[in-house]
């Protein structure tokens, strides 16, 4: 049994490759290395803007509605259906020269009259991590693209702002508690 004088150096190859494989599947499954196991702070209600660039739109109407529904897919992931608490949209802008301090001004871009930039404001309950927020398994920063799908529509702009929100029933709470009474020694 001379097996080994009748592999090839590509036969040899093959098996390193599998045996390399294998190792690295069983280091991944064991260890889970996983980006998200930083400690979690605490569970915030947090709102970000997606800021979507060179919307056409040919209806007078904006696609985006306060307060309705919009499936959020964040970097490729379908993530949740989430609450459009703002939005704002202005027509594309160019400069014209004029005379003022800075030698150009702001005017709406006539030639292209469905060419629209928005930004809307969506909620979430996150979780604060010292990296940031983590909601449903995806951090939430500034510049990572997102995908906002509606009944009618469906966009991709970019995260340009994340903050945290005080919760209504915090702010409710706190507010209802009494203030402690010093007693006045005469």
């Amino acid at each position: 049994m001379n097996i080994f004088k009748k592999l090839k150096l590509t036969d040899y190859l093959i098996i390193l490759a599998i045996i390399i494989l294998v190792t690295v599947g069983t280091l991944a499954v064991f260890k889970k290395k996983n980006f998200s196991n930083l400690p979690v702070e605490k569970e915030v209600k947090i709102q970000f803007d997606v800021f979507f660039r060179g919307v056409t739109i040919s209806t007078p109407e904006s696609p985006f509605q306060i307060g309705d529904d919009a499936f959020i897919t964040i970097r490729n992931v379908p993530y949740t259906k989430l609450k459009i608490v703002d939005m704002d949209g202005q027509p594309r802008m160019t400069y014209v020269p004029a005379k003022n301090q800075l030698g150009v001004a702001p005017t709406v871009d006539v030639s292209m009259p469905n060419l629209f930039d928005f930004i809307v404001k969506l909620e979430d309950t996150a979780k604060k991590t010292p990296d940031g927020y983590v909601a449903g398994g995806n951090k939430i920063k500034m510049g990572i693209p997102v995908v906002i799908e509606g009944e009618k529509y469906k966009y991709q702009g970019t995260i340009s702002n994340v903050y945290e929100v005080e919760d209504e029933k915090t702010s409710e709470e706190e507010s209802s508690e009494e203030a402690p009474v010093e007693e006045v020694k005469e």
